[in-house]
């Protein structure tokens, strides 16, 4: 069982990457499961007005990957496979992807994440598979 201070420094990490600096997202990391949570705007809507698919991407994926290095204290975790399903456009409110590790062995982690809208539908679901890295969780990598 990890300590609280590892979550915590996952969270600057996340936060601190060039990314997260356009989407603002929030993140909550506790023992096999994160949150992460993105105001829905109109910079981030396709040409018919809802939100782009990218996003429930990255909100799926990335709870689902920060789920599994709750996990690992060492190095970075990588995604090697992941299925989405996106059921239900959304245009305002909240975002808040919810990832799980529902599996693991001394290989492989296998999550599963889901996707709701402000009013707790879900609107996206996904699952995925995840291994260990060579690269070692350091304040270089904002891990600090």
């Amino acid at each position: 069982m990890a300590d609280e201070s590892h979550y915590r420094r996952l969270e600057n990490m996340y936060l601190s990457a060039p990314c997260n600096e356009y989407y603002r997202p929030r993140i909550r990391i506790a023992e096999h499961r994160s949150t992460i949570s993105v105001d829905v705007r109109p910079d981030l809507f396709h040409a018919a007005g809802a939100v782009h698919g990218c996003l429930y991407f990255k909100l799926l994926d990335d709870s689902a990957f920060f789920a599994v290095n709750s996990l690992v204290e060492d190095v970075f975790v990588l995604t090697t496979s992941f299925t989405t399903y996106i059921t239900r456009p959304v245009s305002e409110g909240v975002m808040r992807g919810e990832g799980e590790v529902v599996n693991f062995n001394k290989s492989q982690f296998i999550t599963q994440s889901v996707v709701y809208d402000g009013e707790d539908r879900e609107i996206g679901r996904a699952s995925g598979v995840f291994v260990r890295s060579k690269v070692p969780l350091t304040a270089e990598i904002g891990y600090c």
